[in-house]
């Protein structure tokens, strides 16, 4: 039977570009690579019930808002609706778990392999592998020559003006990343720089 998963905090460092206030990438471990990938398992009625029917991209919102609405008479059975609304999630024991907890209508089971090459069930391989995030969430694995490149598609000149600032992502920022993703080509910005320059302001004293 499917176990419930806490949720996880895991860390990313952010470099950033203080002069043009431009986030040029994020390092990540694979906890978070592993999170960004789970994601594309999701199922749709998962998303849209994390997100919220408005906070989706064009009218699929509108079909989750249809099938909601239907009665018996129109749809086969209850759990018929369910398995549409609160589709079966299966959630791997090895990737971080960053989204509020989403109950299927059934349990799911699952069926245990015993060779060794099943246990690790993770996307990427384990180990002291470090990936860039870009801030458009294209991921490649972190080298010397990857960053020398990047540095000179945005012009960088002096890495000793570059910032780098470790932050936390937990389930809210894990929830705010998938509705960015869905909605912007500047996710990381999106969540992360521009939520802090908003903070910035609100706590900025009046006169």
């Amino acid at each position: 039977m499917a176990s419930t998963t806490s949720p996880t905090i895991v860390s990313l460092k952010l470099m950033i570009d203080p002069k043009s206030n431009r986030l040029l990438f994020a390092e990540a471990g694979k906890d978070f690579v592993d999170f960004l990938f789970y994601i594309m398992s999701l199922p749709v009625g998962t998303v849209i019930r994390l997100l919220g029917k408005q906070g989706t991209v064009g009218s699929i919102g509108n079909i989750y808002s249809s099938i909601e609405k239907f009665g018996d008479s129109v749809m086969l059975s209850a759990p018929k609706k369910d398995i549409l609304l609160k589709p079966m999630l299966t959630i791997s024991p090895n990737v971080a778990f960053l989204l509020p907890s989403m109950q299927s209508s059934k349990h799911t089971i699952l069926y245990k392999c015993d060779s060794s090459s099943c246990k690790n069930v993770s996307v990427v391989h384990a180990g002291g592998v470090h990936y860039m995030i870009m801030d458009d969430l294209a991921v490649m694995p972190m080298s010397a020559t990857s960053i020398i490149t990047l540095l000179n598609k945005f012009n960088v000149k002096d890495v000793g003006y570059l910032k780098e600032e470790v932050i936390t992502v937990g389930v809210t920022e894990g929830v705010e990343l998938l509705r960015a993703s869905m909605q912007s080509k500047t996710v990381l910005s999106s969540v992360f720089l521009e939520k802090k320059e908003s903070s910035s302001i609100k706590s900025e004293p009046t006169h």
